[in-house]
């Protein structure tokens, strides 16, 4: 059984009192403030700190809440974090608040959310070993499908923060330098091989110094919540430009966040163990990890195309902070790291159209009776996933959508 609340919840809903995840929204002329979500109802944290229902958890609440961004309560830390989660639950689950708080619940519907964090770095792994090798086997069928540094070092590379958009927000169509096997010369135009990349995300909250790495250990200390991302992909300019430098501008042109921010605390039962690690990894990647058992799911046109199962991801987060700050980069709050592509072993797993289709040679069938390859303009793509909580409860984390508008109009090249 899930805590008891007095908020009326809908059955099998993924926002109990469990979650309580942060976001930013308006509601009518209210200007973007800190929010929280049980059920189908928001609640302003800034209303709850303006009418002193936050008093004694930290200091000057208000400051921290009535406004458009997370950035300076995640910079607070842990124990901040724990102290306003623990009064948010006491606002919802005790009767005699009811009285109180009741007058600030605002259904979802009427607001608008926004991106709830400001995004000062942002990071990119390939932490999955069956997209690693689904990839590989699609692009080198003769060779070992994981490159030799695979299983020694979570691989990454750093993106665009300043291309980090919320959910719903229309994703152009790239346009870049592409280049067929069977073309003499690259040419220019709209990508014709525009994919999804399903993925779950980091936000930090606790910065660190320059020239100091984070351990393992420290993974809770540094990381306040979870998100979950779709790190689009133009293959065709991805392809022809990654050589010999990796990912650039068939990377660079969006990638959508989730709305609303999961607290790692409302992640403790969803906790699993990673998947056996062979070779052992050097000192500063081993100590107490886990990975999370969180099972996304893609639609396209809303048509379920694929689960893709965080659980078996062979690197862990806490595993990919270490390494991103072993050579001492400093984390700054706001910074923002995604898994990378999270498959599974079945085929009905991949989290990404260039394993769905096995690179445009296998179409998938949707509902509507089309077929994809790729994405064309129109298209909508929506992720969302589910982890279990405690209680027997489940964690939602809303879902992230985007849709395909044409590319803008070039000037010719």
């Amino acid at each position: 059984m899930t805590l008891p609340t007095w908020v009326p919840l809908p059955p099998q809903t993924g926002f109990p009192v469990e979650n309580l995840p942060y976001g930013v929204a308006t509601h009518g002329e209210r200007p973007a403030h800190v929010v929280t979500r049980i059920g189908d109802f928001v609640v302003s944290l800034g209303a709850l700190a303006m009418n002193g229902l936050l008093d004694g958890t930290i200091e000057e609440p208000a400051a921290y809440f009535a406004i458009g961004t997370l950035n300076p309560f995640m910079a607070l830390g842990a124990p901040a974090w724990a102290a306003v989660r623990t009064r948010l639950t006491e606002l919802f689950t005790e009767p005699e608040r009811r009285k109180a708080v009741e007058p600030l619940l605002v259904p979802l519907a009427d607001v608008v959310l926004y991106l709830p964090f400001q995004v000062a770095d942002y990071v990119d792994f390939y932490s999955s070993e069956d997209h690693a090798t689904n990839l590989g086997h699609i692009f080198r069928p003769d060779g070992e499908p994981l490159l030799p540094n695979w299983k020694h070092l979570p691989i990454g590379y750093h993106g665009r923060s300043g291309t980090v958009v919320p959910s719903g927000t229309p994703i152009v169509r790239p346009s870049g330098q592409r280049k067929a096997p069977t073309d003499a010369e690259p040419r220019f135009g709209p990508s014709v091989r525009l994919d999804i990349e399903a993925e779950v995300g980091f936000v930090v909250g606790t910065p660190s110094p320059l020239g100091h790495g984070v351990g393992v250990e420290d993974f809770q200390e540094h990381v306040f919540g979870v998100v979950l991302v779709n790190d689009w992909s133009a293959r065709d300019i991805q392809a022809w430009e990654y050589v010999p430098l990796g990912p650039f501008l068939g990377k660079s042109f969006a990638t959508s966040v989730s709305p609303w921010v999961v607290p790692l605390a409302a992640l403790e039962d969803a906790r699993i163990a990673p998947p056996y690690q062979d070779p052992v990894p050097l000192p500063y990647l081993q100590g107490e990890t886990w990975g999370y058992n969180i099972v996304m799911e893609v639609k396209l046109n809303g048509s379920t195309v694929s689960t893709p199962p965080f659980a078996g991801l062979y690197w862990t987060p806490a595993q990919q902070l270490a390494h991103m700050t072993v050579n001492g980069a400093s984390l700054r709050t706001g910074d923002f790291y995604a898994s990378g592509t999270v498959s599974g072993p079945l085929p009905e797993q991949r989290g990404s159209l260039i394993e769905l289709t096995w690179n445009g040679t296998e179409p998938l069938a949707l509902a509507d009776g089309s077929t994809r390859t790729f994405l064309v303009d129109g298209d909508t793509v929506a992720i969302g996933g589910v982890a279990p909580g405690p209680n027997g409860s489940r964690i939602g984390f809303g879902e992230v959508v985007g849709t395909i508008q044409s590319a803008v109009r070039q000037p010719e090249l």
